[in-house]
């Protein structure tokens, strides 16, 4: 910068090559955490009686899911350690080191032996594996939005972006898909000896080929600019925790209000509304839907959404990420009832269309947010600030939406509570939109421009004079 305009060597021009290796290897991680989100979910009731003979059916049923919801719970313990360390060694090794961590922990489960065999050994050991996927996966999803983000050009980063969720969807339809097919193939005894161990072991070449995508690139430009200029200055690194908290609480609450709006909708479809369908519904007098049939379903919408997201992410580098995440919450608050009583209504035909609305509603937050949200911090707070408010509000509410609805569904008798926390959640997400800056187009604050190619650069710099 010179007199406070905008010069050629300011502005950065990517490598196409290496932003497309970037985002494979940011996408990679994602679909080894939703692949074990899928596989797990899936094979629920298998895991309660292996890792859970000992207890009756209900309470291993409870303990089952309760060692779900453990990862949830540790996550935000995660993000404290790995966000604010990403800012001081590196996105690239911190996201080494989740995807390892992660897939190890998926790995881990597949070999742990039954209850049968060793007792209350057994569901401590899947426990252990269980924190150490919430503490790899806190620090994973923050730092993997910052990776992209500070990699993407800036009039692309809203398309790029969206492929990260793309990874997310990939990773959950392939371990639901591989369940689904599993318990179809196999016999009851071979499933529940043998066969539901092949799909956690499968996470560990998953994970292997991550580690060597990420291994293989170099740190991101904004990073790389940032530790230059703090060794240039000859400053120490200080602890971000302050001003994080501090400084930046702002942001930190917008981003905690977008989030909730983005899980409790995903939430809602991948883990309360398989139960709601095949449990909930029949046991209230309802036609419901067949187990089978209600995972074929979630499956062909997962397929779905996977063809529509990163047309919505190109379409935010257009219109703007406001436009696009506004019109996510407002469909909130107009198609959850009506999402909600074609599911009621079952039938294969009228449960497919009330699970589109549903997940082309949560498309326009996993399609948008992933290029919205590390905007909100500077680069200096980016991975930690960005991944400690995620985390705590996927926590706090999206990881809680299966036992909250269970418990206000039996508490007042009323099916439509899905519908009302959807809704609710989406005047949270409005709210945080309609405070949140446009950032499509611009570059990330304290990073320089991004762009394609010279002759954009120099456009760039005359338009600056």
């Amino acid at each position: 910068m010179q007199n406070g305009k905008l010069q050629l060597e300011d502005v950065t021009i990517a490598d196409r090559q290496v932003v497309r290796r970037a985002v494979g290897a940011a996408a990679v991680g994602n679909i080894t955490e939703w692949y074990d989100f899928g596989v797990y979910g899936y094979l629920a009731t298998t895991i309660t009686h292996v890792f859970f003979s000992g207890l009756p059916s209900t309470m291993g049923t409870i303990a089952t899911f309760g060692l779900f919801a453990v990862s949830f719970l540790i996550r935000p313990f995660g993000s404290l350690f790995f966000g604010p360390l990403g800012d001081r060694i590196g996105r690239k090794r911190v996201l080494s080191l989740t995807v390892i961590l992660m897939a190890a922990g998926t790995f881990v489960i597949g070999v742990v032996p039954s209850y049968a065999s060793i007792g209350i050994a057994a569901p401590l050991l899947v426990l252990l594996a269980r924190l150490l996927q919430g503490v790899s996966t806190g620090g994973e999803y923050g730092n993997a939005m910052t990776f992209i983000a500070e990699y993407a050009p800036d009039k692309r980063r809203g398309f790029l972006g969206s492929w990260l969720e793309f990874g997310t969807l990939t990773g959950y339809a392939f371990g639901a898909t591989i369940a689904t097919v599993l318990t179809a193939v196999l016999t009851p005894d071979q499933l529940l000896s043998w066969g539901w161990r092949i799909p956690f072991l499968i996470a560990l070449p998953l994970g292997a080929v991550g580690l060597y995508l990420r291994l293989k690139l170099e740190e991101t430009p904004a990073f790389a600019e940032l530790m230059a200029q703090t060794k240039k200055a000859n400053q120490p690194q200080k602890s971000e925790f302050r001003s994080v908290f501090v400084d930046h609480w702002p942001a930190m609450l917008l981003c905690a209000g977008l989030v909730l709006a983005w899980n409790v909708t995903n939430y809602m479809l991948t883990s309360y509304v398989p139960t709601y369908l095949t449990d909930t519904l029949p046991s209230r007098g309802h036609t419901g839907t067949g187990e089978t049939a209600s995972q074929v379903l979630q499956i062909v919408v997962l397929v779905v959404l996977m063809l529509v997201i990163t047309f919505l992410g190109r379409l935010s580098d257009r219109v703007g990420r406001r436009r696009v995440v506004l019109g996510g919450c407002v469909a909130l608050v107009v198609l959850s009832l009506p999402s909600v009583l074609l599911l009621r209504a079952g039938g294969d035909v009228r449960t497919l269309l009330g699970l589109l609305i549903m997940g082309l509603t949560l498309i326009c937050f996993s399609a948008v947010l992933p290029s919205t949200l590390p905007a909100m911090f500077p680069t200096h707070v980016r991975a930690g600030g960005l991944s400690i408010a995620f985390n705590i509000s996927v926590s706090l509410f999206g990881g809680t939406t299966s036992t909250v609805m269970s418990a206000l569904v039996a508490g007042t008798g009323d099916l439509n509570w899905p519908a009302y926390y959807l809704m609710g959640a989406g005047v949270i997400g409005a709210i945080s939109i309609l405070l949140t800056r446009e950032t499509a187009r611009r570059p990330l604050d304290g990073s320089a421009p991004i762009v394609e190619t010279r002759q954009e650069a120099r456009e760039l710099v005359d338009a600056d004079r």
